[in-house]
């Protein structure tokens, strides 16, 4: 098993998305890139720790790619949003990538730069090392199986091609 974190607004629909992928294994909703040990979700809301609401994806590479994972992402999220994803905003909204290995981070900057000829405005996400990531209180993890009905800021373009994230 392998890991992979991304952040793209609201860890909600991030994290449903991501939980619905053949191969992934588990995805948690948590904060990560920030300056505080352990922080909570009303220390994180306030904008000051640097945290972003992020999700840590577990999964199996034999059965998806961290490619077909970056492809997801691109499609999930508005990257060309600096700190806003729908109506939420503030830092701890940002869209980032924190990659694991320099193998991740390769392939993270090659996906960027291939998605980017899909959108208008500039990708403004991050691409940075994996800080530790701290997993959020127990009421955010699988938000949408608990609220059915719940409306999510996120949801599958399904245009950005696989290319966008395939090695070569």
């Amino acid at each position: 098993m392998e890991k992979a974190t991304f952040a793209g607004g609201c860890f909600w629909g991030v994290e449903h998305l991501f939980n619905e992928m053949p191969g992934v294994i588990d995805a948690v909703s948590g904060y990560a890139g920030g300056t505080k040990d352990n922080p909570t979700y009303e220390q994180v809301c306030t904008g000051r720790t640097g945290h972003a609401e992020a999700v840590e994806v577990t999964f199996d590479p034999a059965k998806v790619t961290y490619d077909e994972l970056l492809n997801a992402f691109w499609n999930m999220h508005d990257p060309t949003t600096l700190n806003r994803q729908g109506p939420d905003h503030g830092p701890q909204y940002r869209s980032a990538i924190f990659f694991h290995d320099a193998k991740q981070e390769e392939a993270a900057r090659r996906s960027k730069a291939a998605a980017q000829s899909y959108f208008d405005k500039p990708i403004v996400t991050e691409i940075v090392p994996a800080p530790t990531f701290w997993p959020a209180e127990d009421y955010h993890q699988r938000y949408f199986a608990k609220h059915p009905g719940h409306a999510s800021c996120h949801w599958v373009r399904g245009w950005v091609p696989a290319e966008a994230g395939t090695s070569a």
